[in-house]
C-alpha cells in the first residue's frame, strides 16, 4: 500500500500548483482538501491584509468536488484541474461583479462573461476562490481604493503590498491559492511581487489575450502571479493561447513553456544593469541582494557583463500614455461620479483630458524609439537583469514613500514601466530580503517573444536555492 502523507503535517496552502496536481494524480489528497485549506487561509488573512473583494466559497467547493470526481475517474479536464486560483478584480469572471475598485461601477448586472484568461482556466477545471483587490481602475503602483480600502503587506501589515495587483500578490504569498491572475500596465504584477516576495511574469504583449480591451491600450498585459517560475510556466501554458475577442493577441506559443524550464542559463549572455547607467538610486540592501543573485547566475554558467541599455528615462512619454488612458476610462462619468473617484486618479484624469492627439503621437514616437533601442540591445544580450524596484515596501495607504519627493508612483518604479512601453517579457524574482526583513525582487527582461528565456533563468535561480522567500509564520497565521 502506498504511504500516504500525514494530513496533520502537510499544509496544503504551502504547496505549489505543480505539487498539488501531482498529489491529485497520486491520490495523496483531493481538490476539495486543497480548496478548503485555501479558503480557510483566505478568510484568516482577510481582516488584516485585505487581499480580497469577494470570496466565492460555495462555488469554489462545488468546482472542487466536480474536479475530485474527474480525478477519481482518471479524466482531469486539463493541466490545472482542481488548482485554487484567484482573479484580480479588473478581469471579468462569470457570476462575479468586476467593480475595479471603483464606487462608480454598479454591482447589479448579469456578469455572464469570462475574460479570455479566466475562460481558459475554467475550461481546464481550475477552482476560483474569488476576486482580489486593486486600486481604482488599476491606476497606480499601490493597492488602495475608495471601494475596498487598503491592502497590506504580508511581511509587515503597516506597509503596502504594492500594486496594482496587490491583492493577488498578498494572496499568493500567504497561501490563499497558488495561482493568481494579475494585470500589468506599468509594473502592476512585478511591483507587488517584489514587495510581497513572490514570482510574477509580465508576458510579451499579446501572449495572454485581454478582453475587454484596456483603455490603457497596448501597455496593459495579463500575467501569472505564483510561488515560483514553474507554476508561472504552467499557468502561462494554460492562458497563453489565442482568443478571437482580442484582435491583438499573438498566435499559438512555439511550445510549452513548462518544457523549456530545464534549459538553465549556461551560455546565456546576461547584461546586469544595477542602476540603468546611474539613473536610479538603489537602496544598499536591494542592490546587495540583487548582486548576489546575479553572481549565482554567473556561477550557473551564464556570461554576465555589467552593461546598461541605452535609453533615458521615458517617464514623460509614459505619463502621456497613462494619463490619457485614465481620462478615457472615466470619460463618461458625470460630475457626481467624478467626486467618488480616488483623488489621485481624478487629478491624472484631468491632466490626461487636456492632452492632444499630437501629444499622444509624440509619446508613441518615444515608445517606438525605446523599442528599437531594446531590440538592438538584445542582439547582444539574451537577458537584461535589474532590480525590480530600487526600494522595499513602504507605508500602506500612500502612493509614494513619505519624504521621497516623488509626486506619482512612477517616481519609485523606474525599472518597470519602460518594458510595458516596449512590450517585452519581464519577471520579478524574489531573491532575498533587506535589513528590515522585507522582500527584494530581481527583474529579468528578454526580447519580445522570448518569455521562455525569462522563465528558464528564473527557474534556474529557484533550482539553485537563490530565489524564493516566505512570510514570517506569525503574519501567515494571522497571529498579530
Amino acid at each position: 500500500m502506498r504511504d500516504m502523507p500525514d494530513m496533520r503535517v502537510l499544509d496544503l496552502t504551502e504547496l505549489t500548483a505543480v505539487r498539488l496536481v501531482e498529489g491529485y494524480r497520486k491520490g495523496e489528497f483531493s481538490p476539495v482538501d486543497a480548496t478548503r485549506a485555501a479558503l480557510e487561509r483566505a478568510e484568516e488573512i482577510q481582516p488584516e491584509v485585505n487581499a480580497f473583494v469577494r470570496l466565492t466559497g460555495e462555488e469554489a467547493l462545488a468546482q472542487a468536488r466536480a474536479s475530485a470526481d474527474r480525478w477519481r475517474r482518471g479524466e482531469p479536464a486539463g493541466a490545472v484541474d482542481g488548482v485554487p486560483v484567484t482573479v484580480k478584480d479588473i478581469l471579468l469572471m462569470r457570476g462575479a461583479p468586476a467593480l475595479k475598485g471603483s464606487r462608480t461601477i454598479a454591482e447589479s448586472g448579469s456578469w455572464d462573461e469570462d475574460a479570455p484568461s479566466v475562460a481558459r482556466l475554467r475550461e481546464q477545471g481550475a477552482v476560483f476562490l474569488g476576486k482580489t483587490t486593486t486600486p481604482e481602475f488599476g491606476w497606480k503602483g499601490v493597492t488602495d481604493s475608495p471601494l475596498s480600502g487598503v491592502t497590506r503587506n504580508p511581511y509587515d501589515p503597516s506597509r503596502t503590498a504594492g500594486g496594482s495587483s496587490g491583492g493577488a500578490a498578498a494572496a499568493v504569498a500567504l497561501g490563499a491559492g497558488p495561482l493568481a491572475l494579475g494585470t500589468d500596465g506599468g509594473g502592476s504584477v512585478r511591483i507587488p511581487a517584489a514587495f510581497c516576495g513572490i514570482f510574477a511574469l509580465k508576458p510579451t504583449y499579446g501572449r495572454v489575450p485581454l478582453y475587454p480591451a484596456s483603455a490603457f491600450g497596448t501597455l496593459a498585459h495579463v500575467g501569472p502571479m505564483t510561488r515560483d517560475a514553474a507554476d508561472a510556466a504552467l499557468l502561462l501554458d494554460v492562458i497563453g493561447v489565442p482568443d478571437s475577442r482580442d484582435w491583438s493577441a499573438l498566435g499559438p506559443a512555439p511550445g510549452p513553456y513548462s518544457a523549456a524550464l530545464p534549459g538553465g542559463v549556461r551560455g546565456l549572455r546576461i547584461a546586469y544593469s544595477p542602476s540603468l547607467g546611474g539613473q536610479v538610486a538603489v537602496r544598499p540592501g536591494v542592490a546587495a541582494a540583487v548582486r548576489r543573485a546575479v553572481e549565482r547566475l554567473a556561477g550557473l554558467g551564464a556570461y554576465v557583463t555589467e552593461a546598461d541599455p541605452d535609453f533615458a528615462d521615458p517617464v514623460d512619454a509614459f505619463h502621456t500614455l497613462w494619463f490619457s488612458g485614465a481620462a478615457r476610462v472615466t470619460q463618461q462619468l458625470g460630475p457626481h461620479q467624478r467626486e467618488l473617484l480616488d483623488p489621485g486618479l481624478r487629478e491624472i484624469c484631468g491632466l490626461g483630458a487636456r492632452m492632444s492627439a499630437l501629444d499622444y503621437l509624440a509619446a508613441v514616437d518615444v515608445r517606438m524609439e525605446l523599442g528599437r533601442r531594446m531590440g538592438r540591445f538584445h542582439d547582444s544580450y539574451d537577458l537584461l537583469v535589474t532590480p525590480t524596484l530600487p526600494i522595499t515596501a513602504f507605508e500602506a495607504g500612500a502612493e509614494v514613500p513619505k519624504g521621497s519627493g516623488h509626486r506619482r508612483w512612477t517616481g519609485w518604479t523606474p525599472f518597470t514601466y519602460p518594458f510595458n512601453m516596449t512590450q517585452q517579457p519581464a519577471a520579478s524574482v524574489p531573491v532575498g530580503t533587506d535589513g528590515d526583513g522585507l522582500p527584494v525582487g530581481l527583474q529579468l527582461v528578454a526580447a519580445r517573444h522570448r518569455d521562455d528565456l525569462v522563465l528558464r533563468a528564473a527557474h534556474a535561480l529557484y533550482e539553485a536555492g537563490a530565489a524564493g522567500v516566505r512570510p514570517p509564520a506569525p503574519v501567515r497565521a494571522g497571529e498579530r
